[in-house]
């Protein structure tokens, strides 16, 4: 296992590595006479990933690279220049790790106990956290961090074919962050989400008591080649995980929860329920 220093959830921001790729990227992209529609299906990403990569929000996939050079003429500009890219300093190591994973897992599973999922949530909702961040966040930190949460809710609809699950314990709801209106805007936008076959939605009922999650947040990702990880956070540090015994014991404790937590259909029931009393 591995530990690094990071903030609570944070998102990755950009860099001057990742500007300047995605500059030459954009450049190489345009002097082939391609927009980006034309050039998404070629390198097999959306648009919106493009134009995340040009504008310098997103780290390039080794397969979007390898892709992308062919397309633009094997110049080996990206592939030359794809070693140097990293993000701002500060940045945990774990979760670069992480994000490279999500953006590829055919498998992803989340169990949360303190707040909406950050896949979930919306822009009101993840501004309040932002905005309640302590130390506080200046207002520049603020919005670049809300853009990259936008940013990374993507993976829902560029990666339809990725099985998700979200486990989230009821109260997470009924704290009502933001207030009333907030939470029902954030209740409408997870039923939205959740609504594809391939996203799965259990809610853990307050009156549960114990139950296998109480030691914490869980999440697992399973990759192309079928290996497993997961990361846990606490107060300012993540651990990325990649020991099989303990994601072992992870997907025992995730497997647990699945039976504890009410069914996707009766967990609508009840945020729709929520939603109607607010």
């Amino acid at each position: 296992m591995a530990w690094d220093h990071e903030g609570h959830d944070g998102e990755p921001d950009s860099s001057d590595s990742l500007r300047t790729f995605g500059a030459v990227l954009q450049a190489l992209r345009e002097h082939a006479g391609l927009s980006r529609e034309d050039f998404a299906p070629l390198v097999g990403y959306s648009k919106h990933t493009v134009a995340s990569v040009e504008l310098g929000r997103r780290m390039p996939d080794p397969e979007f690279i390898e892709r992308a050079e062919p397309a633009l003429g094997n110049t080996g500009a990206l592939r030359k220049s794809a070693p140097h890219l990293n993000r701002q300093p500060g940045l945990a190591s774990w979760f670069r790790k992480w994000a490279r994973l999500e953006q590829q897992a055919i498998s992803l599973y989340t169990y949360e106990s303190r707040l909406v999922p950050g896949l979930l949530q919306t822009e009101a909702y993840a501004r309040t956290l932002f905005g309640q961040r302590l130390p506080p966040l200046a207002d520049q930190q603020l919005e670049a961090q809300v853009a990259a949460r936008l940013e990374r809710q993507q993976l829902l609809i560029d990666r339809p074919n990725t099985s998700y699950s979200f486990i989230i314990d009821e109260y997470v709801f009924a704290r009502l962050t933001g207030g009333p209106e907030v939470t029902r805007e954030l209740i409408d936008h997870v039923l939205v989400c959740v609504a594809p076959r391939n996203v799965d939605l259990q809610i853990m009922p307050m009156n549960t008591g114990v139950h296998a999650g109480l030691d914490g947040p869980i999440r697992l990702l399973e990759t192309p080649s079928n290996r497993w990880f997961g990361y846990c956070e606490g107060q300012e540090s993540g651990q990325f995980i990649f020991d099989p015994k303990v994601i072992s014991t992870l997907h025992m404790r995730y497997a647990k929860l699945r039976s504890q937590a009410i069914n996707a259909q009766e967990s609508v029931s009840l945020l729709e329920r929520l939603r109607g009393a607010l």
